[in-house]
Formats: structure tokens, sequence, C-alpha cells
């Protein structure tokens, strides 16, 4: 164990900004991808007011967080340019701020992170975990968003291949840990980290279920854990077989999944449809209330 993670357990966790403090429960981010390739989706929200539209539809229904994405992450998906990305998401994040919604920019590239804080964003969702661009850690400390780190092995066209581990979770804890180290050297603060252990990145099902079902070994790394389950392939396991390959037909299992994650005390889910989660996470805080 690191002194980090020593130090950590003697002092408790260091808190997040008050905009992102739990409000007596699990927080749910509501996603909304500004892409025309998206798994989940299809580009259903690749039009910028269309985009907008849709998150204030997130935030009516309840959504603490907007995930802002403007390229898909998923197996093959081909890398956009941070010009592209950032002409996708930029419009959406301003507008949304100006707002007063409690905006998330997920991106791996250190150019976006840099302009969407400066725009009003208050966190930045890196999947790679600084692996992509050697200057997002470096950008974060500097700008003091909030930064998801997420765990990662290659990329969106390598990422399936290796899928392979010997403990699963023992595994994704260390190289989280050794990602938060890394990050923390390069003057990111320790209170601006939230850790997510990457389910369906370089994972298969087998992997994302056991790390669901040992998020209590991620969060002895001392910091707020995000759990991002929704929709992702690893569900279709679990609803009906004519509906395996239609993404959609996963929420009610995303929603079951954040129950679990809240219950187990995650700071936050990742999920496209809001309503269901914002239940789940509300029947988790009660049962956690009567225990």
């Amino acid at each position: 164990m690191s002194e980090r993670v020593v130090r950590r357990a003697a002092m408790g966790p260091e808190p997040l900004p008050e905009a992102l403090r739990e409000p007596g429960r699990t927080l749910v981010m509501g996603v909304v991808n500004v892409t025309p390739d998206s798994f989940s989706d299809g580009g259903q929200w690749f039009d910028t007011d269309v985009a907008i539209a849709h998150a204030r539809h997130l935030v009516a229904q309840g959504a603490d967080i907007v995930d802002v994405g403007g390229e898909s992450t998923r197996p093959g998906a081909a890398p956009v340019t941070p010009e592209q990305e950032l002409a996708r998401v930029l419009p959406v994040v301003e507008t949304l701020a100006r707002e007063g919604a409690v905006v998330s920019v997920d991106t791996v590239n250190a150019a976006t992170a840099e302009a969407v804080t400066e725009a009003g964003a208050l966190i930045v969702n890196d999947v790679s975990g600084g692996l992509a661009d050697p200057q997002m850690t470096a950008t974060v400390a500097r700008t003091g968003a909030v930064y998801v780190l997420q765990h990662w092995r290659g990329t969106p066209e390598t990422m399936n291949s290796l899928a392979v581990y010997d403990d699963v979770v023992a595994e994704v804890r260390a190289e989280l840990s050794q990602r938060l180290d890394e990050a923390l050297a390069a003057g990111v603060r320790e209170e601006q980290v939230v850790l997510d252990p990457g389910l369906g990145f370089a994972k298969d099902a087998t992997h994302n279920w056991t790390l669901l079902a040992h998020l209590d070994a991620l969060l002895e790394l001392g910091r707020p854990l995000l759990v991002g389950a929704s929709r992702k392939r690893f569900l279709s396991g679990v609803v009906p077989p004519r509906l395996a390959d239609e993404p959609l037909a996963r929420d009610a299992a995303t929603a079951a999944v954040s129950a679990l994650s809240a219950a187990a005390g995650a700071w936050a889910v990742r999920v496209h449809e809001v309503a269901p989660s914002m239940d789940a996470v509300r029947v988790a805080a009660a049962w956690q209330g009567h225990r």
C-alpha cells in the first residue's frame, strides 16, 4: 500500500467543491453525446441545438451533472481532432454553464479541457486517465477542475485486445493508484480527483461484473468513485435475448446497477436515462438510511 493510501486512510477523504457534494445520496450524471457515432444513441444529439435541448431535459429530470462529449470512445471508434471536438462541445458547454448547470466534459485532450473549463465546465472527465495526452494532468492542475481519472488500457481501436487480467480488481486498483500518484506528482491536488474503474474499457463482461461486485476495494483508494455502466454491452446478458443488441433496452438494467452502485458507496453514476437512476439512487439512500 502506498504512503498516499495510508495517509488518506488516516485522514479520511478530502471534499469535492460544494456543488459536487452528495446531497444525502449518490449523484446522477446525465450523458449528452454531441457525436455522430455514439454506440448508445446513434448521433441523436449531434446537432448543437438538439444537444442543448436534451441537456435541459436531463436537468429537468433531476440530473446533478451533465456530461458533454464530442468524441465517441466505443470500441473501434476513430479519433477526432481537438479542434473538431471543441467545435462540437463548446457551444453546448457555454450555454449550459450560463444557465447554471453543473457541466462535465468527456475529453482526453488537454486543449479541450482548458477551453471548456474557461467556458464554465466544472469537471474534466478523462477516460484515458491522463494517458492519451501528456499535457492533461498539468492542465487540470492549472485550471483546478475536478478531474475524473478513469482506468484505461489502449485506445478504442486496441482496448479489447488488452482485456487480460489475472485479478481484475487488484490490477485495476493498482493501475488507478499509479495513475493517481502520477497525477499528484504533476501538480493535481488530491481533492480534485474522482476515480472511475472504466467499465467496458479493456474489460469483458466478467471483468465488469467483478469490478461492480468489489467497488469497496476501489473506494479504499480514498477518492470518490464514478460508475459508468449505462447501456454498455455487458448488460445485454441480463436483458431478454431478443433485445440483447439494443442499447436502449438496457436502461432498466442500468438503473439496477445505479441502485447497487449507490448502495456500495459510489459518489456518482453516469447514465443516459436520468429519471430511472434518480429513483434508483434515492431507493439506495432510503434503504441505507434504515439499516
